[in-house]
C-alpha cells in the first residue's frame, strides 16, 4: 500500500492480517531457523524494548512515521518494530517513509517493491535536496550533516500531515558513542545524541529505540534477512573525517578489551554531576561544611 504526498488527510491503515502468513509476518518467513539466529532476534527485540520501556517512548494509541533510508539499520529499525507489534508488545501504528532526495542512480524501484511485497503501510515521497546540497557544498566537503538537516525537515513535515506523533529514528550504539566522542573532542561539550526528544517545534518526538543495539548485531541481521540494501554514499559523498576517526578509535577500544562499548553506554545513563565541572548543574558555591 503506496501513498503519494497529501496533507491532512487519513491514511486508511492495513488490515489485521497483512503481511502476516502461517502466524508470522511476511518478513521473517523465509528467516533461517537455528538458535543462533534466533538469540539475535531476540537479542534485538530485548534491547529495543528495554530502551522504549527506560525513556517511555510508547503511548498506546500513537502513530509512528519510521524513517526509511534504504540502508542496514533502517530496515532493521522496521524489523524489530513490525516484530514487536506482531507479538503485541507495541501498540501503535506505524507508517514507513522513505525521502528520495534526488541522489543520482538513486534505485526508486527498491523500496516501494520491498515494502508492497511485505504489506507494509508506507510513503514515498521525492524531494530534490540533492541539487540544494551540491549547490550549497563546496566541492570535496561532505554533503552529509546538512543533507541531514534537510531531511529531517521534510520527514518533520510529512509526521503532521500522515498525524504521526513521533518520527523514529535507526540509530544505534556505535551512533551515539561516536557522537559523544565528535562532541568531547571537538566541541567541547558533553553530549550524544539522546534517545528521545521534543523538536524545536514541540510538536514531534524523535525516537531512537535502537539506542542498545549493536551496530554489528544489526549488519549481521540484515544479511540474514536479505534486505536489499541501497548504499549510502550514491551521492559521491563521504561520512566526515572526523566521525570515521571515532568510529575507529572505538573499534580499537573494542578490540583490545572486549565490552567497552556496553561498559561506555551504561555510562551515558549514570552521570555523577557533582564529580564533574558543570556549575550549572551542582551547587558547588553552596557546598560547605556541615
Amino acid at each position: 500500500m503506496s501513498i503519494q504526498p497529501r496533507a491532512q488527510e487519513a491514511f486508511e491503515p492495513l488490515p489485521e492480517d497483512a503481511g502476516q502468513i502461517g502466524g508470522e509476518f511476511s518478513l521473517f518467513r523465509e528467516l533461517p531457523q537455528s538458535v543462533e539466529v534466533n538469540k539475535l532476534r531476540k537479542r534485538l527485540l530485548r534491547l529495543a524494548r528495554e530502551a522504549m520501556d527506560n525513556f517511555a517512548m510508547v503511548r498506546p494509541g500513537d502513530r509512528w512515521l519510521v524513517a526509511l533510508s534504504g540502508g542496514k539499520d533502517s530496515y532493521g529499525l522496521l524489523a524489530i518494530l513490525l516484530d514487536l507489534k506482531w507479538r503485541g508488545f507495541l501498540p501503535v501504528d506505524l507508517l514507513a517513509c522513505n525521502l528520495d532526495q534526488g541522489q543520482p542512480n538513486f534505485p526508486k524501484h527498491i523500496l516501494p517493491d520491498f515494502l508492497n511485497r511485505h504489506g507494509i503501510a508506507h510513503r514515498i515521497e521525492y524531494r530534490d535536496t540533492y541539487s540544494i546540497v551540491t549547490d550549497k557544498i563546496g566541492e570535496g566537503r561532505t554533503y552529509c550533516s546538512l543533507c541531514s538537516r534537510l531531511r529531517r525537515g521534510h520527514l518533520y513535515r510529512i509526521a503532521r500531515e500522515e498525524g504521526c506523533s513521533s518520527l523514529v529514528l535507526g540509530h544505534h550504539r556505535e551512533d551515539i558513542l561516536e557522537t559523544f566522542f565528535m562532541n568531547l573532542f571537538h566541541g567541547g561539550r558533553l553530549s550524544a545524541m539522546p534517545p528521545k526528544l521534543l523538536n524545536d517545534e514541540g510538536d514531534v518526538m524523535v525516537l531512537r529505540p535502537l539506542s542498545y543495539c549493536a551496530e554489528a548485531d544489526l549488519a549481521k541481521f540484515a544479511g540474514i534477512m536479505q534486505f536489499p540494501i541501497i548504499p549510502c554514499d550514491l551521492c559521491g559523498s563521504q561520512e566526515g573525517l572526523q566521525r570515521n576517526a571515532m568510529k575507529a578509535m572505538l573499534e580499537d577500544i573494542e578490540q583490545r578489551m572486549p565490552g567497552r562499548k556496553d561498559t561506555m553506554i551504561r555510562a551515558l545513563g549514570n552521570v555523577r554531576a557533582s564529580q564533574l565541572l558543570d556549575r550549572s548543574l551542582f551547587d558547588f558555591v553552596g557546598l560547605s561544611p556541615e
